[in-house]
């Protein structure tokens, strides 16, 4: 396969491995892999795609990358970070969405240097119509910005997670077991689409899983994303919408806490010492649960819950707020 080039930010391989407790609790074998682990600021998943978006933003000569997200945006606060790195200036441009304040990740983008901005709307298509309005200004002063959209969700950012299912299968050879489905949160898009091309090339029949967090059409989104990453690659793979498989399990809606996703949360601090976050990993594993408990996870399968991150946004929260 025709593999682009990358930087090298974040620490890889990232540890895979049993939670025996809460295969005990659930009565399933479940495995984890710790993408919270992956080396940069608080860690995530964002890591691996802006490995490609960052290469091709200095391959491109950029001086600044301009992103967007919510206010407690992981994807923003990591690009900051990975920017900081590599000595490229971040300017995020953040929807006046959920909590503000020097709370969760407005206050590690602060520590950061960030330039943050925010836009008063409910729509991106507002917030990009601002990120492209600054990139004029920077332009017309000389420099040369590079715009990365949400979660970096677009085939070159997909190809990350490609990267963490051939790590995953490759982990799993070596521990000598089977990998029958992995279940991930669902938030833009890129991390689910690059699990799922991931599976279809090196999974032997393993299926993936996205529990959406918000109501957008991820079948639609993914499978273009799919099909975009392969094209990249040059992997002879296309899927369809239909090929996709979500778990619509997000509660009231997007950054709102659920009671399920708190409990969640509660009983993996509680049976295996980790922290899950109420936006997307809170939700995602309460909805493997679900999948347990209604018998869509079979009791002879092997799970693997994919750990994205985003920790930070738990500091942001009340547990009043649930609803």
């Amino acid at each position: 396969m025709n593999r682009p080039n990358k930087l090298h930010l974040g620490q890889f391989p990232t540890p895979m491995h049993r939670l025996d407790n809460m295969s005990r609790v659930l009565g399933r074998n479940i495995y984890i892999k710790r993408d919270d682990m992956t080396g940069v600021s608080t860690g995530g998943n964002k890591v691996r795609k802006l490995e490609y978006l960052l290469y091709d933003a200095k391959e491109k000569g950029a001086d600044y990358v301009l992103t967007t997200g919510g206010a407690q945006s992981n994807h923003a606060m990591l690009t900051a970070a990975c920017c900081n790195k590599i000595g490229i200036k971040a300017i995020l441009v953040l929807k006046q969405r959920g909590v503000q304040g020097r709370v969760g990740n407005l206050l590690i983008n602060e520590l950061l240097g960030a330039d943050v901005r925010f836009v008063d709307t409910d729509s991106y298509d507002d917030v990009y119509k601002e990120m492209d309005r600054i990139a004029d200004e920077l332009r017309a002063a000389g420099h040369n910005p590079y715009l990365v959209p949400v979660g970096g969700s677009v085939p070159l950012g997909t190809v990350g997670y490609v990267d963490c299912a051939r790590e995953i299968f490759a982990e799993a050879l070596e521990q000598d077991i089977k990998i029958n489905r992995i279940v991930s949160t669902a938030g833009s898009g890129g991390t689910l689409a690059g699990l799922v091309l991931g599976a279809m090339l090196y999974g032997d029949g393993c299926k993936v899983t996205g529990v959406a967090v918000c109501d957008d059409p991820f079948e639609e989104i993914t499978a273009e994303l799919v099909n975009g990453a392969a094209e990249i690659l040059g992997a002879d793979v296309h899927v369809e919408p239909k090929d996709i498989d979500i778990l619509r399990y997000y509660g009231a809606g997007y950054a709102q806490p659920s009671k399920e996703g708190l409990e969640a949360i509660t009983l993996m601090a509680q049976q295996e010492g980790l922290i899950l976050d109420p936006v997307y990993t809170g939700k995602a594993f309460a909805g493997l649960m679900h999948l347990i408990r209604t018998g869509k996870i079979g009791e002879n399968e092997t799970v693997l819950f994919l750990h994205s991150g985003g920790t930070a946004s738990l500091f942001a929260v009340d547990p009043k707020d649930v609803k």
